[in-house]
């Protein structure tokens, strides 16, 4: 027989488990269990069951609560954690095998003595956090309780959370503490350390621009709800991934907790000394300061890689533009972060990844963001860089955004990526222009062979093919598949083309990582479109094959033909279509599928 404390109060046995009611026996057996194997004074139950004012029939009360739960105890045979009535107060004695909460004290312990061994080191905290089981004290309806003893306990399960997270980075598992990391910062958001282990989880999986993006996020919320600036070791962290620095491994040693915004007291325990924490301190005189990420596996886009990388190192008289568009998810950030490595010599001066766009996808001010380079500049300066700096302006969402920002020194260049043609840019700035597609076969192929190994793709070849055709070719659709069979090496090609096959567009999607979603991004880039346009979409793509004409789209919106043209003309331009007039236009598979499935949704829930 066994109590279940950290979660809704409740008696266990084997599988069974009995919730007890609310009520002032259940408050009762709350404030034993918290303080099992000591003696609780009967002053401190009266107010953790009647509050700070208690009737004057309390204590006689007090002893009828104890009765009720003694006779409780006999109904579920609950005989080796008995009541005692002691001077001064009561007693229940536990060990950790009749209490959850002594049980994860004593895992918590025997954790931090295997700090020589950090696999089961980890092993042993999980099984501690295992043992919390859904609302703390749910079914405790205690005032007390709850302002003086579930913010101390929730504290203990945040340090356990923390210290596992730091052990997943230092064994090199960020897929696996990103799950936690993404729940424990928006459930904490004044848990500085959390924060800190999301950006630097992002960054070590090649996710730049999102750990850039997060560390703005914690910035904002710093400033505007508490009035301060992030950490000294969050700050550092920023520097390093704005200069693209290699972090090495990651130590897993227990950093001092950051804790900004917080209820409850510190559990009272014997502190350790704090080691400085896992983010690098900045180098002192580096030669280059790299900012844009190398991409994992990249491969594909052979002919544009040369030629952008012709472009940026080659003699112009001035500095050098290239633009890289296309629809959400075909590869452009991954492309200009490719090229911009390949060249990484030929501008001493850095690298500078510049997201364009917020957290909702509004477009970021020129200003905010000409701050952020000329602090970058000042950085580069004091550190002996020069003015050869090539800048990656990432998710533009219009000309005039970027104007401002382009580099004018001789020999600096700027990639712009944007899934809008931004024409009018090309016109005032020149440049080279790459319109990227969905990938052919043999570039499909060749993404697989990187990530799955030329071993398990040759093994099933037609598999391969096929589950490149379901994913249409689509560089984002085939990184999360790929993602997924990396994680599960036992899961064959074959069985995976008959599971996406059921329904792509719900499937093509990471559970651990809510970015990393075709639907998603797909519906983020409508969101960005306004209703009516991307009504018009849904509608189009609803109706369409491959070809998309004009005068079929005057007929399935109600339109004339030159306001027709019109709306396919500004679809394209936000790189939902391809081509264009004086010939058909044509909606991408992948683009059509989602469509489709939007439409089908919006349907059954006017139904509804």
């Amino acid at each position: 027989m066994r109590f279940q404390l950290l979660g809704p109060l409740s008696i266990t046995d084997g599988p069974e488990s009995v919730v007890l009611a609310p009520s002032k026996p259940t408050i009762l057996l709350a404030s034993l269990l918290l303080h099992a194997n000591s003696v609780v004074s009967a002053e401190y139950l009266l107010r953790t069951v009647w509050g700070e004012v208690q009737p004057a029939t309390a204590k006689a009360a007090l002893q009828t609560c104890v009765l009720r739960l003694r006779r409780l105890f006999a109904k579920h045979g609950v005989t080796e954690t008995p009541i005692e009535a002691v001077p001064g107060g009561y007693r229940i004695v536990a060990g950790e095998q009749h209490l959850d909460l002594i049980g994860f004290r004593e895992c918590v312990r025997r954790a931090a003595r295997l700090s020589h061994d950090p696999e089961t080191e980890l092993d042993v905290l999980k099984s501690a956090l295992a043992l919390w089981q859904g609302s703390l004290l749910a079914n405790v309806r205690s005032d007390v309780l709850h302002r003086d003893e579930v913010p101390r306990l929730t504290e203990e399960r945040l340090r356990c959370v923390e210290r596992a997270c730091d052990l997943e980075l230092a064994l090199g598992r960020c897929g696996e503490a990103l799950v936690e990391l993404w729940s424990a910062t928006r459930a904490h958001p004044g848990h500085e350390r959390f924060r800190e282990q999301l950006i630097e989880c992002l960054y070590r999986t090649g996710r730049q621009t999102e750990a850039l993006a997060e560390y703005r996020r914690v910035k904002e919320y710093l400033l505007e709800e508490l009035g301060v600036d992030p950490s000294p070791a969050l700050q550092r962290l920023e520097l390093a991934i704005l200069r693209g620095d290699d972090l090495g491994p990651a130590s897993g040693k227990r950093p001092a907790p950051q804790i900004l915004a917080l209820t409850a007291e510190p559990a009272k325990e014997e502190k350790e000394p704090a080691p400085a924490t896992s983010a690098p301190a900045a180098p002192a005189a580096p030669a280059v300061l790299p900012s844009v990420p190398t991409v994992p596996s990249f491969s594909g886009r052979s002919a544009e890689v040369a030629a952008m990388a012709a472009r940026l190192t080659g003699e112009t008289g001035g500095p050098a533009t290239v633009l890289v568009s296309g629809a959400p998810g075909i590869g452009k950030t991954a492309l200009a972060c490719h090229v911009a490595q390949l060249v990484r010599d030929r501008f001493p001066g850095g690298r500078f990844l510049v997201t364009m766009t917020g957290p909702g996808g509004e477009p970021r001010r020129p200003a905010e963001v000409s701050a952020e380079l000329e602090e970058f500049r000042a950085r580069n300066a004091r550190n002996g860089g020069g003015d050869r700096i090539l800048l990656v302006l990432d998710d533009v969402v219009n000309a005039g955004q970027v104007r401002p920002l382009l580099p004018s020194a001789p020999g600096a260049a700027a990639v712009v990526t944007s899934r809008r043609g931004l024409a009018g840019l090309v016109a005032t700035h020149g440049g080279s222009v790459h319109r990227l597609g969905a990938f052919d076969e043999a570039e499909s192929r060749e993404l697989l062979v990187a990530v799955l190994g030329t071993e398990r793709v040759d093994a099933e070849p037609d598999a391969a093919r096929q589950l490149a055709a379901v994913c249409a070719h689509y560089p984002l659709a085939l990184r999360i598949l790929t993602a997924r069979l990396l994680t599960r090496p036992g899961l064959g090609l074959a069985d995976s083309v008959r599971w996406l096959a059921d329904d792509p567009m719900a499937r093509l999607s990471l559970t651990d990582d809510p970015g990393m979603s075709v639907e998603q991004v797909l519906g983020e880039a409508l969101d960005r479109l306004g209703p009516s346009l991307a009504d018009a979409f849904l509608r189009i793509g609803a109706r369409s094959h491959d070809k998309v004409r004009t005068e079929d789209t005057a007929e399935a919106l109600g339109l004339p033909v030159a306001e027709a043209e019109e709306v396919l003309e500004r679809l394209a331009e936000a790189g939902l279509l391809e081509e264009g007039p004086p010939g058909p236009y044509r909606m991408h598979e992948l683009l059509r599928i989602y469509a489709r499935r939007a439409s089908q949704h919006t349907q059954t829930t006017q139904k509804v």
